[in-house]
């Protein structure tokens, strides 16, 4: 074999092993991240529905932003978001309780992960009171996946 190939065997094949290396690096990053993500909106909506406001607000990374009803909504701090009236205001709609119909990965790295929701609000009576569709944003702030940033099309 002359020395040219021998050279671009020596260079080409170490590259080679270090790329899927990688990729498996990657992956395996990226399973990892979308697991935390399930897991911090799983978090999400145990604390919702046990109407517990410290517990919900442990469950996000902050700034937290929230996009819905035409507004934009920045809360910068744990405490800050715990005062909010959000259970309240939705039962005065006859809200009891909440669901994930649908939980899709739209992208995803390992400090962050963006997933597309679809969710069905509930009355005492389990009774459909509305559906809708959401886009979460969790990502890995300090070692905590928490959802970051939500933009939803509920009320």
């Amino acid at each position: 074999m002359p020395i040219t190939q021998r050279l671009a065997l020596i260079v080409i094949i170490p590259l080679l092993l270090w790329n899927e290396a990688s990729s498996a690096q990657t992956q395996t990053e990226n399973e990892e991240a979308v697991a935390g993500a399930m897991a911090a909106l799983d978090e999400f909506m145990t604390a919702f529905n046990a109407r517990d406001s410290q517990l919900w607000a442990m469950s996000l990374n902050y700034p937290h932003v929230r996009f819905a009803s035409g507004t934009v909504t920045v809360w910068d701090t744990a405490e800050e978001f715990a005062r909010t009236d959000s259970f309240n205001r939705l039962a005065a709609i006859g809200w009891d309780h909440s669901h994930w119909l649908s939980r899709d990965v739209v992208l995803v790295s390992p400090a962050k992960v963006h997933i597309a929701t679809k969710f069905q609000r509930f009355n005492d009576k389990n009774e459909s009171i509305g559906m809708y569709e959401s886009l979460y944003i969790v990502t890995r702030v300090d070692g905590h996946w928490g959802t970051q940033a939500r933009s939803s099309l509920a009320p």
